[in-house]
């Protein structure tokens, strides 16, 4: 225990800072149960998402075969089975593990927690993929949800229908027309801006233009893995220009 002086010439006492060693056992205790409950949760919820297309199955008689499942699911697979790989390569790195359960429960990740993790973590000034980074996405997750569900309560559930009957339908059409975009180039100059890695950004841009308007336009049939390729060759193409020099090592507070 450290101790102080207060102005009464009273001695008290302060807790020490944890050491290096009791943060690090914390955190790894904060993974160990994060990795148990978040595993818990997800199958939860995989359960209960099944639950109602499973009684449809069986109890809907709507006389639907093993072949007629088998052939939905792999109709789904070819349309998104390449975002099962993508998006946990993509998000992993800036949410850390414990916001991963976070984000796959929730959902929107692209458009609304992924912002918000970046936004908290270049606010703190914390890199992606440090114990400041995990946790202040950890943060920044709940914070989002919190408030998704507020303005869903109040804007959506009590003054939705009114507020929709105000707007225009060419102001609607427009937004919907360009606001996944504006969000997009505000994600990428965030995510440019607290990653600071100059090779990786320009080695993923180019791939990115290239494949836009060089390969798909020529072979149209990988435009439905586009992003895949880029995002396992931006990968692939950073670590192999990456700076060999001596690796420099900051405390994370």
């Amino acid at each position: 225990m450290a101790i102080t002086s207060t102005p009464t010439n009273q001695p008290t006492t302060q807790p020490d800072a944890p050491s290096a060693s009791q943060a690090d056992e914390a955190m790894s205790r904060f993974e160990t149960r994060t990795s148990r409950y978040g595993t818990w949760t997800m199958t939860a919820g995989l359960i209960f998402s099944l639950l109602g297309p499973a009684y449809l199955v069986f109890f809907g008689g709507l006389e639907i075969t093993p072949g007629m499942v088998w052939l939905a699911f792999l109709a789904v697979a070819a349309t998104f089975g390449v975002l099962w790989f993508l998006e946990p390569l993509t998000y992993f790195p800036i949410l850390g593990p414990a916001a991963m359960y976070q984000a796959f429960m929730i959902g929107n990740i692209s458009n609304k927690l992924l912002p918000a993790a970046i936004v908290a973590q270049s606010s703190i000034g914390a890199k992606p993929g440090s114990r400041r980074g995990d946790l202040s996405a950890v943060m920044a997750i709940g914070g989002a949800a919190t408030v998704h569900l507020l303005s869903l309560l109040v804007f959506v559930g009590l003054f939705g229908t009114w507020l929709v009957s105000l707007v225009p339908q060419d102001i609607i059409e427009v937004a919907r027309l360009y606001i996944l975009p504006s969000l997009m180039g505000a994600i990428l100059v965030q995510a440019i801006v607290s990653m600071k890695n100059l090779r990786a950004t320009v080695v993923a841009i180019s791939l990115a233009l290239i494949m836009q308007f060089l390969i798909v336009p020529i072979f149209p049939q990988l435009a439905m893995f586009a992003t895949a390729v880029v995002v396992i060759a931006s990968i692939v193409i950073s670590w192999l220009v990456r700076e060999r020099g001596p690796a420099q090592t900051t405390p994370d507070a």
